[in-house]
């Protein structure tokens, strides 16, 4: 109230003035004088209901958080994701003023823990690294009971890496277009990867799509026996990660022939990407941090700006980045959703072309 005048915000929206509410509608204005509630129709009342709800809450939001917060992901301990994990976990629960527990749920792929995930609380308290191979679970469509994009709010993407396309250091290919031409000679080429449904998997599988080569996958139950494969000579190539691959190439077992990235890696600032030679490839994966739909706003926030401040410092930049072989790439709430969903989309095309079934 401004000299006996009401000073009216957004329709239908309470305000706090000189200690009394007001409650606004298209219609009118009435006056809640503390201790009486004069004429009120059916909205203000829920329009005051819900004002008093809010007041309520916001002290118990603004002490967010007031107990140790549970970061879920979905593989074994001591895999990267895990590593991931345990170095986001600290930093973190520095800034939020709490400790945040790492806890591994493995298995579907990581859909596990985000089955977990989507049931629990949307209270700030259960939250969990979720990786690329979410979006390609969703799109293999594994017995999942839950919305894989609207079951969750959506905090940051916090890194993003993509994978190296190796041979033996034997190969008579000195680059991934003389690769690629082998493949017509020999009448196709066999991959390896982390397993049937991997993100690995549909790298080397949109390879096939893009180039035109004849490319058979075969399986393997994750990264270390791929290249175990790749090196006994029962594979042509492998689609892994240069973190599981760096020291077979640095140690001369392996040649890298292309990146799966858009642009160089930095362990391997001289292997081009594979949009060099097959012009709009490019495939990344990443993780981020996500929570039960429904948390509060303020909670949101308060989880982002945190993620945010973490890739701000230099040294956590460079820990976080060399952990993955990629680089720390932050975004809003809403760019993760969006960077999720188009994924799972993408990924159910190539599926459904080149008939895929789950491992």
């Amino acid at each position: 109230m401004q000299g006996g005048r009401t000073v009216a915000g957004s329709q239908g929206r309470p305000s706090v003035q000189g200690g009394s509410f007001w409650v606004t509608d298209r219609i009118n204005v009435r006056r809640l004088v503390p201790g009486a509630l004069i004429d009120t129709p059916p909205l203000s009342r829920r329009l005051l209901l819900g004002s008093l709800g809010a007041l309520a809450a916001g002290p118990a939001l603004a002490a967010y958080p007031e107990r140790p917060i549970t970061m879920l992901h979905g593989f074994a301990p001591g895999g990267s994701a895990d590593a991931l994990a345990r170095v986001l976990a600290p930093s973190l629960g520095s800034l939020l003023g709490q400790t945040v527990l790492v806890e591994p749920r493995p298995g579907a792929g990581g859909m596990v823990a985000s089955s977990v995930i989507s049931r629990a609380p949307a209270d700030g308290y259960t939250i969990g690294l979720i990786t690329g191979g979410h979006a390609v679970a969703a799109a293999f469509g594994r017995n999942i009971t839950f919305d894989p994009v609207g079951g969750f709010s959506w905090i940051s993407r916090v890194v993003e890496f993509g994978f190296v396309i190796a041979v033996r250091a034997e190969n008579q290919a000195r680059d991934l277009a003389a690769l690629l031409r082998s493949a017509t000679a020999a009448n196709g080429l066999t991959f390896g990867s982390a397993g049937t449904g991997s993100t690995h998997h549909l790298a080397g599988e949109m390879l096939g799509v893009m180039s035109g080569a004849q490319l058979v996958h075969v399986p393997y139950r994750g990264e270390s026996d791929a290249i175990v494969g790749l090196m006994a000579g029962n594979l042509d190539f492998a689609v892994i990660t240069t973190v599981t691959a760096g020291p077979h190439i640095q140690g001369g077992r392996l040649r890298a022939l292309a990146v799966t990235a858009p642009e160089p890696l930095p362990a391997f600032p001289n292997v081009p990407p594979v949009g060099e030679t097959v012009p709009g490839y490019a495939v990344t994966t990443w993780a981020g941090l996500a929570a039960p739909a429904g948390l509060p706003e303020p909670v949101l926030q308060r989880l982002h700006q945190a993620v945010i401040a973490l890739s701000g410092q230099p040294e956590h930049r460079t820990r976080l980045a060399a952990l993955v072989d990629g680089r720390v790439h932050t975004s809003s709430p809403s760019e993760l959703r969006n960077l999720v969903a188009s994924e799972i989309a993408r990924w159910r095309e190539l599926i459904a072309a080149r008939q895929l079934t789950p491992g």
